[in-house]
Formats: C-alpha cells, structure tokens, sequence
C-alpha cells in the first residue's frame, strides 16, 4: 500500500538521492493539470522555475502519453530526455518499429473513425487523437461517460490486431500489443544515463507499469492516493509537487556537494 510521500519517505530519500540521480516525470495530471481540451494544457510557473533549477542538479526526464512533438509545444525548458506515446517515442535506440506501429495506428483509426459515425450508437463528442504511434480515443465531454465506455470498450475489442488498452482518467489509450512501456522506457533512460538512482512521479493507471518495478534504487510517487496503485509513496494533491521538486533540489544541491568534496 501507499505510504504518504512527506510523512514517510524521508528514510528512502537518504538512500536514494545522489548525484546523477535520474528526476522522472509524467506530464498531464502531474506537472500540469489536466483539463478539458488538451491543447490548452499549461505547466504552472511556480513548477516551471524548479524544474529548471532541477536541471542544474540532476538529469530530468518527461515520460508522457502526448507524441513528442505535442508535450514539446507546453514544456517551456529542454529537459534531458523527452519520451511520448507511453515509452513508444523519443527513447535512444529504440525507433526501429515507428514505422510498424504507425501504420497499425492508422488502420485502428480507420476502423474506429467508420464505427464512430454510428451516431445512435456513439456520442459525437467522442474523439480519436491520433499521436502518431498510439491512439487515445477521449470521451471526457460525452453526455453520459458510463454509456461511451462500455461502447468504446466492446468496440476495441474488434480491432484487429487486439490493442493494447490502457485506461486513463475520460480517455482509452490504444498502444500496439507488445509494445514497450513507460516502466522499460524509464529502465532504458535509467541505463543510457548512468543515472545510479532514480524518482518517477506519475498520477494514472497508464504510470501503473513504473510503479509496478521493484528496484531498491528507484522511488515512484502517484499524484493522490488510489488504493490498488503500486505506487511506494503518494501526494495527496498535484499542488504538491512544488514541496516535492523543492525537496529534490534541497537533496541534490547538497549531494553534488558531497561528490565535490569526494572529488578533491
């Protein structure tokens, strides 16, 4: 079960924050809230400013649902690594089947174009946001939201190829099957980094495959508390995130001393 984050914690900081530590984020939800129409999504300042000042203490990383391309458009600073499409996009050395998953993700948005069209059957506010190389189908302004997911989710469950579904808060996100996910992503960051430590602070079931790892040199955090997370540890509001990033750099700041002084 979950542990809050600013009660106990502190003991799993002392052994895991060090110099090269590996600062990993999940965007929407996380470092901004989410909101209706995803591109008006906006990072708040007070986060801006400390994960810029992060930066200059560790390598940071954002690991987002949102292509590349997109999340690039609201980030307003240059983190080390950026990955999209859930661990299907910006990862190094992993691109050799963009162009098989793309063209899955095409044929998937076809057939569910076609099968939206059926409107006594879909709420026309369902719509297909097509991220290159996975699929999010959001239905957040549907008149009745337990209605469009059953629909939605028989419908998936015709696709051929079978996607990969993963649930989030008003949207289906439909990865290619056997894909790589957040949680290898972060593992692979972790290894062309050299990062010896690393933290991930994610709020949805699509960061559940990072919670799920168990690496005594990794601490996860869930944005609020949901009772079957994996999660180690959990904030109880995204607002927290400005006393957690201030933690980090208070911690860094002071492990890159230490390995100053060791240096000398």
């Amino acid at each position: 079960m979950s542990q809050p984050f600013f009660d106990s914690a502190s003991p799993r900081l002392d052994e895991t924050v060090m110099s090269g530590m590996l600062c990993a984020f999940d965007f929407d939800g996380t470092l901004a809230p989410i909101v209706k129409e995803p591109d008006r999504v906006a990072m708040p300042a007070p986060v801006l400013r400390r994960l810029i000042k992060l930066r200059d203490y560790a390598p940071v990383a954002i690991i987002t649902g949102r292509s590349v391309t997109d999340v690039q458009r609201y980030l307003e600073f240059q983190p080390d690594f950026i990955v999209g499409n859930h661990g299907l996009e910006g990862v190094p050395g992993w691109d050799h089947h963009r162009e098989e998953y793309s063209r899955l993700c095409e044929s998937w948005k076809q057939a569910l174009t076609d099968a939206l069209k059926d409107s006594k059957r879909f709420d026309s506010a369902i719509w297909i946001e097509h991220k290159a190389y996975s699929l999010s189908v959001h239905y957040r302004m549907a008149r009745d939201r337990a209605r469009a997911e059953r629909e939605l989710t028989e419908l998936f469950s015709a696709l051929s190829p079978q996607a990969h579904v993963i649930t989030g808060k008003c949207v289906f996100n439909l990865l290619p099957p056997h894909a790589p996910n957040k949680g290898l992503a972060l593992e692979h960051l972790c290894q062309v980094s050299g990062a010896p430590s690393a933290i991930y602070v994610g709020d949805d079931v699509t960061d559940e495959d990072v919670f799920r790892l168990r690496h005594r040199e990794l601490i996860t955090v869930r944005i609020e508390r949901a009772a079957d997370s994996a999660a180690e540890f959990f904030l109880h509001h995204r607002l927290d995130m400005v006393q957690l990033l201030d933690e980090l750099i208070k911690r860094l700041s002071v492990a890159r001393s230490k390995h100053v002084m060791k240096a000398y």
